[in-house]
């Protein structure tokens, strides 16, 4: 009996340390970085087509989309980390002013409690694929760690065309227009659609919510920022979104 042991421990131990040095092992989602400028090229789960320049400044609080839908004027979904949003239309001179309770996306908002799917070849790069909360695969360049596609549970499909790690948008352009401030543009709180034609809910925003769903944060808080959400654009993918939410994270 102590000669078995003495020959099973090391067999154990190696067995131990090769699982243990395989899940450390897999690949993690690269964190984005602190400031950058995408452009995407986005197919809705409705067939609509647009493009959007995607501006993320991480270290002064702001995050920009600038949203080309097709055929339509261009829309600008300009986000604080304060929790001010303006959605404005410099053509048709519309703005409406929302304040949401959560600031912007965080850098690191993929690396917690994604699931990593393996590689696949995908619009040309070899990647490393995961999945979070059942709502997004995310497709990163094994050689660049640039994100290359990202895919929704309701079937849009955002391809990332450039990305530009540490671009800087001018300070002058992160300024809404004058008439955001009127006071008929003044702050709502969510309790009508407001109007703003971006198709459904822009990509910068379904993101946010997603980090938001699976932060550490009362499901209060949660619920209040999903309904929020919904009023705002009434977009049904997205209600479909918050209702999956609450199933997954088993909230009654």
């Amino acid at each position: 009996m102590g000669l078995l042991l003495l020959l099973l421990v090391p067999i154990l131990f190696t067995v131990g340390v090769a699982a243990e040095v395989g899940l450390s092992a897999l690949p993690s989602p690269t964190s984005w970085p602190l400031q950058f400028h995408a452009l995407l090229f986005i197919n809705s789960s409705a067939g609509n087509l647009q493009s959007t320049d995607l501006w993320y400044d991480w270290p002064n609080g702001r995050n920009f989309n600038i949203i080309h839908n097709q055929l339509k004027n261009i829309v600008h979904d300009l986000e604080w980390t304060n929790g001010t949003s303006f959605y404005y239309d410099l053509d048709a001179l519309t703005c409406k002013t929302i304040l949401f309770e959560v600031g912007i996306l965080r850098p690191d908002w993929l690396v917690d409690n994604s699931t990593y799917l393996g590689q696949q070849t995908i619009d040309g790069f070899t990647c490393n694929v995961w999945s979070k909360a059942d709502f997004i695969v995310y497709y990163e360049d094994v050689d660049s760690n640039r994100p290359v596609r990202w895919v929704f549970s309701s079937g849009m499909v955002a391809h990332v065309m450039t990305f530009e790690e540490g671009a800087v948008l001018e300070d002058s352009n992160w300024q809404a227009p004058a008439y955001c401030f009127d006071e008929q543009n003044s702050m709502a709180s969510g309790e009508q659609r407001m109007g703003v034609d971006t198709e459904s809910v822009p990509l910068g925003r379904l993101l946010t919510s997603l980090d938001v769903l699976v932060r550490n944060l009362p499901w209060s808080l949660k619920q209040e920022y999903l309904v929020h959400t919904y009023l705002v654009y009434q977009d049904d993918m997205f209600i479909a979104f918050a209702m999956k939410s609450a199933q997954l994270l088993h909230v009654q």
